[in-house]
């Protein structure tokens, strides 16, 4: 059975720092691209970064970048989401997503993403 489930989220200080996992089991992730997502209550859901199969090519959204970093680690089936300096609206579930892309080493938050993780809450609060 194809498997994403994220862990690490929780509750932080603004300011602070959290580093969410992505871990695949059931199939290997290293001809997928993976993108992070979030979403807000009454908002919709937003791309928040992607990174490319071979992890060369990564992609964040503005509100976003400089702050977080995404990374691979193919051997052991993971994907992180290192995020820094949390301001209150990166609160959200934040969700990862893998879209089949073996002949492709690029990545994007628009394409259709086909394997979906249960969700981690992350909430920045004082």
């Amino acid at each position: 059975q194809l498997q994403l489930v994220e862990s690490g989220g929780g509750l932080v200080q603004p300011g602070g720092s959290l580093r969410l996992s992505c871990a695949a089991s059931g199939f290997t992730l290293d001809n997928y691209a993976i993108a992070w997502f979030r979403q807000a209550p009454g908002k919709e859901r937003e791309g928040v970064s992607c990174i490319g199969r071979l992890g060369a090519f990564t992609d964040y959204g503005g509100s976003v970048k400089g702050r977080f970093t995404i990374s691979r680690d193919n051997a052991k089936n993971t994907v992180y989401l290192q995020m820094n300096s949390l301001k209150p609206e990166d609160t959200g579930v934040y969700y990862c997503a893998a879209a089949p892309r073996s002949y492709d080493r690029s990545c994007s938050v628009y394409w259709k993403y086909d394997y979906w993780g249960q969700g981690t809450q992350v909430t920045v609060s004082s």
